[in-house]
């Protein structure tokens, strides 16, 4: 299924361009599981290699359609998640009680928790439902999700156009960049356990 989504994806991004990127990358910050790692890469390659798009195009195009996609999830939440939660919460044990602590812990963490969680795979596109609930002030919420999402886009278009550059990279040489991201993914869980994770507690 991942090769037929490749094999459309890089023929349709001579036609769709930046507006495909980036509607991609909306999906991927809603719930559909598209990871991004097959949206920014691709893109980024063939603009460093075809042209017809530059590969700050893309990380601009990918960043713009991960906040619209995690937009949409935070006010889906925040105008459907808390009456239900306030009228169901108590079913799965979720009081009024926690909710309004999850709301003083927005107040004082909540952009850094949805700015650290941008640059975490599988929690990035989940993290509009609590902020949503919560209502952290989506003014906040915009800014670390556009900073978060510009980072994380610049990392993975870096990959796509090294990759591009160097064969052996594809070929044997992807373990060492699995390192360096595994790497890097522990240092972000942590950061998210810290920062995140034990106020949250």
């Amino acid at each position: 299924m991942l090769q037929d989504f490749l094999h459309w994806y890089l023929n349709a991004l001579d036609q769709g361009g930046y507006w495909l990127v980036a509607a991609l990358m909306a999906l991927e910050s809603s719930l559909v599981p598209l990871p991004s790692e097959v949206v920014i890469p691709p893109a980024a390659h063939i603009a460093a290699t075809r042209g017809g798009m530059s590969v700050a195009g893309v990380v601009i195009a990918g960043t713009i359609g991960s906040w619209v996609g995690a937009a949409v999830m935070y006010w889906a939440s925040r105008l459907l998640g808390r009456p239900l939660l306030e009228r169901y919460g108590r079913y799965v044990l979720i009081t009024p009680q926690k909710i309004a602590a999850a709301e003083a812990w927005s107040a004082r963490i909540g952009p850094m928790g949805v700015f650290v969680a941008r640059l975490l795979p599988v929690i990035r596109h989940l993290i509009g439902i609590p902020s949503g609930i919560v209502r952290i002030d989506f003014r906040w919420y915009s800014i670390a999700t556009l900073v978060g999402s510009a980072i994380w886009c610049s990392v993975l278009a870096w990959v796509g156009v090294k990759a591009g550059q160097d064969p052996a990279l594809l070929r044997g040489e992807v373990h060492a960049l699995g390192l360096w991201f595994g790497g890097g993914a522990l240092v972000l869980g942590l950061l998210w356990w810290f920062l995140v994770r034990r106020p949250a507690r």
